[in-house]
Parts: structure tokens; C-alpha cells; sequence
């Protein structure tokens, strides 16, 4: 199979990131040889997250076998997956904020069995399609501070915000969040837009914002805008365009990917 050269459109502090990691994972595997060096497996890796390569033509492109890359692949993945902050390190980031965005985002899959059933709980009824639901945490220049593990895409946000424990440790923190109509109910530190009244029983209509309100909400929404730059680099790792493994290691390639970004972020 013919290979050609090209360039990863990742930072240096996420390479070195990951060649830390991975050499300490074979220190503590105790490996002797391996057909790469670390720094060509760092390499392998980053091309198969960042430009969502198959592990075929990964193979090809190194002088591997195609079991040896999937293997190359999942060690890493599992390397960074460990350095992954936790919930209460992103709270400790997050009180020393002005305030956060919080925002759901949907990570389209397709490696769900379809004759079953087992494929309603990813079928996201919003996006129209199969996913994982990923609550993602920026400060006020949308930069990502913590992403949570992945659910079923048909999870609402603020049912999957509860479930990773997001919402009490922000409220107990006294957290200001800024987020959008999905996390109403959260308590008194959300910021949310203005919604329309309830319909008129009578004529089952409902009464329009009115001017100030409209105003109100565009700026909520301009001040919100920066959290989605947070989805955008998610998904500019080429990996996320479509998970093609299975759903249960969508959660160690968010964690993953959120390491190098966070390594990325490392300014000198």
C-alpha cells in the first residue's frame, strides 16, 4: 500500500504530553522492545485521534501490522486516560473564574446494534441521530476546563449534568454559570435566557418576549458564544466527526483527546 508524508495540526506540548505518558506506561510495563520508538508511537497515535486514520492505513504508513497499531493506539489512549482531570480538579479551576459556560455537545457514533433495540438509548431525538452526550465545562474565553464522561446521546443535558454529580458540585461551590434554557431547574448560581410565559389556557397561545427581554437574551447568548468554541476544538479532532468504536470507549477517547487539549493550552 503506497504512504505518503504530512503534517498534524497539533501542538508540540501535546505531543511531548503524550511521549511522556507513553514512555512511562512502558516503564511500568517493563517493555524491552518494541517495533517503534515512543516517539513514533506518539506520532501513530496523534494521526489516528487528530485525522481519525484506520488503523490499516496507520499500519501501512509506519511498516506495522494492523493488530500492532490497534494495540499502539489503545495503550495510549489508556496512557492519557489516566492523566484526565477529575471533577473536583475542574471545580478548584472553575471558583477562580468570574464565571463558566456549561453546554452539552453530541457525539455522533455508529457502532450500535440496530436489530435489538440497543440502539434507542444513543438516538439523540434533537440531532436526529445516534450519539453520546458530553457536558463540557469553559471559562469565560471558552477555554475547556473539564469535559465529563460520555452517555447515551438521548440523555437531556441537565439529566446527564446530574448524573456526573456537575450541577451539585457547581452550586455547593457557589459557582456563577452561564448556560442555556436546557439547565433550567438547576438553582439560583445558572444564569439562563429568558423564556415565553406558559400558553393561555383560554387561547392557547403564548405571549412574546417582549423588547427587553429579546435584548436580554442576545447578550446571554453573545456572553454564552465562547463555550462553543470548547465543542468546536472537540470536534476538529477528526476522531469525533463519527466514533467509529464501540460506544463504552467513547468516554476514554473524550478523556483522552481533553488531555491534549489541555496540554495544548500550556502557553510558555
Amino acid at each position: 500500500m503506497p504512504s505518503y508524508p504530512a503534517g498534524l495540526s497539533v501542538s508540540n506540548h501535546a505531543l511531548n504530553r503524550l511521549t511522556t505518558a507513553l514512555r512511562r506506561s512502558r516503564r511500568q510495563r517493563s517493555t524491552r522492545w518494541r517495533r517503534l520508538s515512543v516517539g513514533r508511537q506518539a506520532l501513530l497515535v496523534l494521526a489516528h485521534l487528530r485525522k481519525a486514520e484506520t488503523y490499516a492505513d496507520l499500519a501501512a504508513g509506519f511498516g506495522i501490522g494492523t493488530t500492532t497499531a490497534f494495540r499502539y493506539i489503545r495503550e495510549a489512549i489508556d496512557a492519557l486516560v489516566a492523566h484526565a482531570p477529575t471533577l473536583d480538579q475542574a471545580i478548584q479551576i472553575a471558583v477562580r473564574k468570574a464565571f463558566v459556560i456549561l453546554d452539552g455537545t453530541l457525539l455522533r457514533i455508529d457502532r450500535v446494534g440496530m436489530t435489538n433495540g440497543a440502539d434507542r438509548p444513543y438516538y439523540s431525538g434533537k440531532h436526529k441521530c445516534h450519539g453520546v452526550n458530553v457536558q463540557v465545562l469553559t471559562d469565560p474565553m471558552g477555554r475547556l476546563i473539564w469535559s465529563s464522561p460520555a452517555l447515551p446521546g438521548a440523555r437531556h443535558d441537565m439529566g446527564a449534568a446530574r448524573e456526573h454529580g456537575l450541577i451539585d458540585a457547581l452550586v455547593a461551590a457557589g459557582v456563577q454559570v452561564l448556560a442555556d434554557s436546557a439547565y433550567r431547574g438547576a438553582g439560583p448560581e445558572f444564569d439562563l435566557p429568558q423564556r415565553r410565559r406558559r400558553a393561555d389556557p383560554a387561547t392557547g397561545t403564548r405571549r412574546r418576549l417582549s423588547g427587553n427581554q429579546r435584548a436580554v437574551n442576545a447578550a446571554h447568548a453573545a456572553q454564552r458564544g465562547p463555550g462553543e468554541r470548547a465543542n468546536a476544538v472537540f470536534k476538529s479532532w477528526k476522531i469525533f466527526r463519527k466514533i467509529r468504536c464501540c460506544p463504552l470507549r467513547a468516554t476514554a477517547l473524550v478523556q483522552a483527546v481533553q488531555v491534549l487539549i489541555l496540554a495544548s493550552a500550556v502557553t510558555t
